[in-house]
């Protein structure tokens, strides 16, 4: 089994600016490696605090039915442990050891090894109180990317990693209410045997050995409910009180002082596991697509483009262009900026408009170029549609004449031809299936770059749709313009025209009769 090491970060709670500061000061002070420790993957010990937070589930529960009093903090677990189940469950999905790996890791002092994505999201948590929301990011994220810049795949992935945070504060949490419901069970059952004197087989408690000394303070709850217990006897209580009251002196403290530290503690047990809950559902409805395009580096270079089309263009389109730029990035070991900001230059250089957009240097004819400068060498370009024929080709032809051969043996030259004749289309078409759903699976498609034209299309991107056919008679005309009017009014949109562009039909004649009712026919359509 590998030796695991697992991060639990403590912190108190920074205002906007002292959070911001020590971002930055992080920023400065952790070396960063290409990759994480795999020891340090945190799954195994989300596994734990599940199984953990579960534990004091069941024990809340039971102790509700047996009459126990409730750690308030509790009533924020029973009422959302199916959130916390289901978010561990969402980021065992997602974050698997290969991809923690790859992230780059902390290469120095106490969280050396650990993903940086994850020191920081952790970080975040720990000196907000557990409270997470989108201007805390925005502000956290901008304040460390001054310093040091973040890889796109690292924004991406900071809400599983706030998340993994939150359950770990919240498994915290828990350790207080499981000493705290213990020590309770552990007064009711003395309160019981020696106040109300119950007979041991009529006694609803029974004494339990579970150890509460690891966990610091786990006296104070017992003293404080005992305490609470006591008081509710009166004058029978009183003597118990009193010897209460001298042990906890010994300790150098008081009953009063006691309850005082406890009741501050239930309060701020409640706030944390409320704020780790609350933003647990925050995050899931932060848009971090407009967070990411905020703070991202890549994105601010981008949106230099020469041509000014980036930002124009639709969501889909802008992450095709990022995530050929993080390819290039894992090739080259070069940062995401350096890339970006080589084919920015390139577009700047470039004299033709089409040359000046900087997707022409990601994801078009431009490539080659953009390589060349990142010292990748270029492939060759391939001749794909020749090779896809030719093995149509080859594989029909080799099989056709195994089966030619095969007959020949068998029969005669005869019935040999004329079976391997008939055998040509079938064996053709099976194997363009078999090599269409094999291509299919193992092809990635290439992406149209595509405009998210959303306040409609400018004049300068005036667009026509021409729609081509044959004409060879008066009706034709008047029903292609029926259909053309029913193509328009379903995408009515200013600057989009729609254009019939007609052709006659092959004749030997140069005219025929009919031509003259045709363009007539299309003239008085195009009034009509």
């Amino acid at each position: 089994m590998k030796n695991r090491k697992y991060l639990v970060t403590k912190g108190m709670s920074l205002d906007s600016e002292q959070l911001q500061n020590y971002m930055g000061k992080m920023a400065i002070d952790f070396e960063v490696t290409r990759t994480s420790d795999p020891n340090t993957f945190p799954i195994e010990r989300l596994n734990n605090n599940l199984k953990f937070i579960q534990k004091t589930y069941n024990i809340l529960n039971e102790h509700i039915k047996q009459g126990i009093s409730i750690y308030p903090a509790g009533e924020w677990l029973l009422d959302n442990f199916y959130i916390i189940e289901e978010t561990t469950q969402s980021i065992m999905n997602e974050l698997t050891e290969k991809k923690y790996k790859n992230f780059q890791g902390i290469g120095n002092g106490i969280y050396k090894g650990y993903a940086r994505v994850y020191v920081l999201a952790s970080e975040i948590v720990a000196y907000t109180d557990n409270k997470i929301d989108e201007e805390t990011l925005e502000s956290c994220l901008l304040a460390y990317e001054r310093k040091k810049t973040l890889s796109m795949e690292e924004i991406w992935s900071l809400p599983v990693f706030l998340k993994l945070s939150l359950i770990e504060n919240i498994r915290g949490v828990c350790e207080k209410i499981m000493v705290s419901q213990i020590q309770k069970y552990k007064v009711e059952e003395i309160v019981e045997r020696l106040i109300d004197k119950k007979d041991s087989t009529k006694q609803k408690f029974k004494k339990i050995r579970e150890n509460t000394k690891m966990y610091t303070n786990s006296s104070y709850p017992f003293i404080e409910y005992m305490s609470y217990k006591l008081k509710k006897y009166g004058r029978t209580g009183n003597a118990y009180l009193n010897i209460l009251e001298e042990q906890v002196n010994k300790m150098g403290l008081t009953v009063s002082e006691v309850i005082r530290k406890e009741h501050f503690d239930i309060a701020m047990q409640k706030v944390l596991i409320g704020n780790s809950i609350t933003s647990i559902r925050k995050i899931g409805r932060i848009n971090f697509l407009e967070l990411f395009e905020k703070i991202n580096g890549v994105e601010d270079i981008l949106k230099q483009d020469p041509a000014n089309v980036y930002e124009l263009m639709d969501y889909k389109t802008k992450e095709y262009y990022r995530n050929t730029i993080k390819e290039l990035s894992n090739k080259t070991k070069n940062s995401e900026i350096y890339i970006a900001k080589k084919a920015l230059q390139l577009s700047q250089k470039a004299k033709q408009d089409k040359k000046r957009h900087v997707g022409y240097y990601l994801i078009d004819r431009g490539k080659n170029i953009l390589n060349k400068e990142l010292g990748i060498k270029s492939k060759k370009n391939t001749k794909k549609p020749i090779k896809y024929i030719a093995s149509i080709y080859a594989v029909t032809a080799f099989f056709t004449v195994c089966i030619a051969i095969y007959m020949y043996l068998k029969t005669n030259i005869q019935l040999a031809i004329v079976t391997a004749v008939l055998a040509i289309i079938p064996i053709s078409e099976i194997y363009i299936q078999l090599l269409n759903y094999i291509l299919s699976k193992t092809v990635k498609p290439t992406i149209l770059p595509k405009l998210a034209l959303t306040d409609g299309i400018p004049e300068k991107y005036s667009t026509m749709v021409v729609i081509p056919t044959i004409l060879n008679s008066r009706a034709k005309v008047e029903e292609l313009f029926q259909k053309i009017e029913v193509y328009y009014l379903a995408n009515k949109e200013k600057n989009l025209y729609f254009t019939l562009l007609g052709d006659c039909t092959s004749s030997k004649n140069q005219e025929e009769a009919y031509d003259r009712e045709i363009i007539e026919e299309g003239i008085k359509q195009s009034k009509a």
